[in-house]
């Protein structure tokens, strides 16, 4: 990756687009740092120590702990992508949008756009209304202010991705996520060390043990990001003329973990919505039953953690890969699977290969996703930096590097013509 950089730093035209990407990553940090008047922010800060806001500030940089200009930060337009993503497979209309080319796909992003900043503004006026001890005057004007502020400043967040998409090294709203995980990294390994040296809370042999797990991790989450089944296809010679086509042999690459970091992030919501509304309920016995016997921490609660992560990646995949419409495409061009037979069982096939590695992809998130659960329970203390953190930053960085690799691909090919 580091050679690729280097590469493209040399050509000018990729250099001013890093520049770019680094100013704006650097404006989007300078306005996650601006707080909002009428504030109480110690008030705000235990309110983020919430399992669903920490997963929520998590993404956003610790934005929601301040309660800065970009406390909803990009996650509201994340979200909304997903829910169009979801609805495109279910309204009829907005298939046919999808199916119109470029124009079709405009219409959808300018809807997305809107559905993000209207989910930013009911998310902070929900966490506002549910907690409005956190402001020193919680008329309801004031809260309809702060919503407002920030809608904004997602719409902001939202503006600047895509302009780094556009303009620059491309993957914008991953990148601005990338750069909030960074972001935390100081704060956490700050606190991790005085655990250790300061409040002698942890063991010193906690580092070297750390070091080693993260090192583990990563190398893991590149091994199954890059990770790929390859489909043998072989294309039937066909003569046309005095040419004859067809005839040579190449493979479908099958992505081990094509959705990502989303089931992960599904499910975590999911599992912490009983962890964030029950707190509100103090006299219900369920409560206390619930945060002693089946909150975070628990075996039941890394089950469903489980089993939810499970369940997600295999909806995932089913809306997103179409094995009957890739069998029909290839033998439309000719196209067979090595050994199998045309049509249905070639369908039949993708399928099992589809959800073998499903499978193998919802277990590997499980696993990144007990491993912080697991440290927990047993040293009493939470890991400074989290297997989630770690998947999401290698995957955007292994993204990143391809998106300037394709660049400097396409800029030689210009030059040699």
């Amino acid at each position: 990756m580091f050679e690729t950089i280097r590469n493209a730093w040399k050509i000018k035209d990729l250099r001013k687009k890093i520049l770019f990407t680094l100013g704006m990553l650097l404006v989007y940090r300078f306005a996650a740092a601006i707080r909002l008047p009428n504030v109480n922010f110690d008030a705000a800060a235990k309110v983020a120590e919430g399992s669903l806001f920490a997963l929520m500030d998590l993404f956003n940089g610790g934005t929601l702990k301040y309660f800065t200009l970009l406390a909803t930060g990009i996650t509201p337009y994340i979200t909304s992508s997903i829910i169009m993503q979801l609805l495109t497979l279910a309204i009829p209309a907005l298939e046919r949008l999808q199916k119109e080319g470029e124009e079709g796909r405009k219409k959808i992003t300018k809807i997305t756009r809107y559905v993000g900043i209207g989910l930013a503004l009911f998310q902070s006026l929900a966490i506002m209304i549910t907690n409005r001890g956190i402001l020193y005057n919680n008329a309801w004007y004031m809260i309809g202010i702060i919503g407002i502020i920030h809608a904004a400043g997602t719409a902001f967040a939202m503006w600047m991705g895509e302009s780094i998409s556009e303009k620059g090294i491309g993957n914008g709203i991953s990148l601005l996520i990338f750069i909030n995980i960074i972001s935390r990294l100081p704060v956490d390994i700050i606190t991790g060390f005085k655990s250790i040296f300061v409040d002698k809370t942890a063991s010193f042999w906690l580092i070297p043990a750390v070091i080693i797990a993260v090192l583990v991790v990563i190398v893991a989450v590149v091994y199954v990001n890059i990770g790929e089944r390859r489909i043998p296809i072989v294309y039937s010679k066909r003569i046309s003329g005095r040419k004859m086509y067809g005839g040579q042999s190449t493979y479908i690459p099958m992505r081990v973990n094509s959705s990502g970091v989303l089931p992960l992030i599904f499910a975590m919501t999911f599992v912490s919505l009983p962890t964030m509304i029950l707190p509100y309920f103090p006299e219900w016995k369920f409560t206390t039953f619930y945060m002693q016997n089946l909150g975070v921490g628990t075996v039941p609660y890394a089950l469903v953690t489980i089993l939810l992560i499970v369940a997600f990646a295999y909806f995932y995949s089913s809306i997103t890969f179409n094995p009957f419409e890739m069998a029909e495409n290839l033998r439309k061009y000719g196209g067979k699977v090595r050994g199998i037979r045309e049509g249905k069982p070639t369908a039949v096939y993708m399928q099992k290969i589809s959800s073998r590695i499903t499978l193998f992809a919802a277990l590997f998130l499980a696993f990144l996703a007990v491993i912080p659960m697991a440290v927990l329970a047993t040293t009493g203390s939470s890991s400074p930096l989290q297997a989630t953190s770690i998947l999401i930053m290698v995957s955007v960085a292994i993204e990143t590097s391809k998106q300037i690799e394709a660049q400097l691909i396409s800029h030689n090919h210009r030059g040699f013509l």
